[in-house]
């Protein structure tokens, strides 16, 4: 089954428009979790299911889709949100998954390793054992995060062998350090209002990293 083929079985997905991002705009908790729940949270569910089929025939494993519910919050409102999808039905955090979401300027497209990855040192080490095929698998384009809460990206093209080992062992032994490899795509970027472009660039995305993630799950 092809990405064409899914999208004639579930819900169409339009892409995201620039009202989209400015629900990071509104102010309070309240008021920004309404936006967030009846703008973005509908596009999340459409396009994450159709990335969450494809995901599990290309991994060779069931996988389901998570969408985030900022419930620990209590004042603050949320400056980002995100769906992701994993092999576990339950939760996503402490597992190796793939994201998509938004901050106000930008949509993020990432394989995440977070700090709630209880084997996240064994993974790192086993990237380190394998660093010149992990920095060959990555593509060039691409940006790499430590924590998933900043904005903050480093570009792949611009991190030598030193720079890679550095981040990996930070992951490796710093408690809340994460790794987090993909794509940002400005906010004004023509292909967030094309819903098939983006879910093929999502897609070819997750695809690139695949072997990231396999190697990650050897490791669980």
């Amino acid at each position: 089954m092809t990405i064409n083929t899914i999208a004639n079985s579930m819900t169409e997905f339009k892409g995201f428009t620039q009202e989209d991002f400015d629900v990071f705009q509104l102010q309070g908790l309240e008021e920004r979790m309404a936006g967030i729940q009846e703008k973005i949270q509908p596009k999340f569910r459409a396009i994450g299911e159709r990335l969450r089929t494809e995901l599990s025939m290309q991994a060779g494993d069931e996988m389901f889709l998570h969408v985030a519910k900022h419930a620990r919050r209590s004042v603050n409102p949320p400056k980002d949100t995100w769906l992701a999808i994993c092999n576990n039905k339950r939760g996503y955090k402490a597992h190796p998954h793939f994201q998509l979401g938004l901050f106000d300027d930008h949509l993020f497209i990432w394989f995440a390793l977070i700090y709630e990855t209880p084997n996240k040192s064994r993974i790192a080490s086993a990237y380190l054992n394998e660093l010149d095929e992990v920095i060959a698998q990555v593509p060039s384009s691409y940006v790499i995060s430590l924590d998933h809460m900043k904005k903050e990206s480093a570009a792949v093209s611009e991190m030598s062998h030193e720079q890679w080992k550095h981040a990996l062992v930070r992951f490796r032994d710093v408690k809340k350090s994460e790794l987090l490899i993909g794509q940002h795509i400005a906010a004004d970027d023509p292909i967030l209002r094309d819903g098939e472009a983006l879910v093929k660039l999502a897609f070819s995305t997750y695809e690139s990293l695949l072997p990231l993630y396999r190697r990650s799950l050897v490791q669980e």
